[in-house]
């Protein structure tokens, strides 16, 4: 039975999902409705990878940026249709799992070391230049 649920449970999940980690720089392309009409549009919502969870069609991410010195934290769920797409903009090198540190930190102390460029991406770089 177990094995009947994880096939509809991968059958339902997104294939169009980057693979992302926490400490990582992201851009998430969020649909909004727009008033009382039938209109929508996307909305960006740029931040650091807090904390990853659950698998498959249950999995979930939070995103935190500051805003005007305020942090702002949103929890999106991965195989949201109100997503419309995920970029990621930086890769980002950290030790823990869930950030939640980050919360208490300001300005440059918030900062996250990047991730280094695998070796081949490096070298193609370098012949390219």
């Amino acid at each position: 039975m177990s094995r009947i649920l994880e096939k509809v449970r991968q059958d339902q999940a997104r294939q169009d999902i980057p693979a992302f980690r926490p400490g990582d720089t992201v851009r998430v392309h969020v649909r909004l409705k727009e008033g009382e009409g039938e209109k929508e549009r996307v909305q960006p919502f740029e931040g650091v990878v807090v904390s990853r969870r659950g698998h498959l069609s249950g999995a979930t991410f939070t995103v935190r940026r500051v805003s005007f010195g305020i942090g702002v934290e949103r929890i999106f769920p991965v195989n949201s249709p109100m997503i419309s797409s995920i970029e990621i903009l930086q890769a980002g090198r950290v030790r823990r799992s869930k950030l939640y540190y980050l919360r208490q930190l300001k300005g440059k102390a918030a900062r996250i070391r990047r991730a280094a460029q695998p070796a081949e991406t490096a070298a193609e770089t370098v012949e390219k230049s």
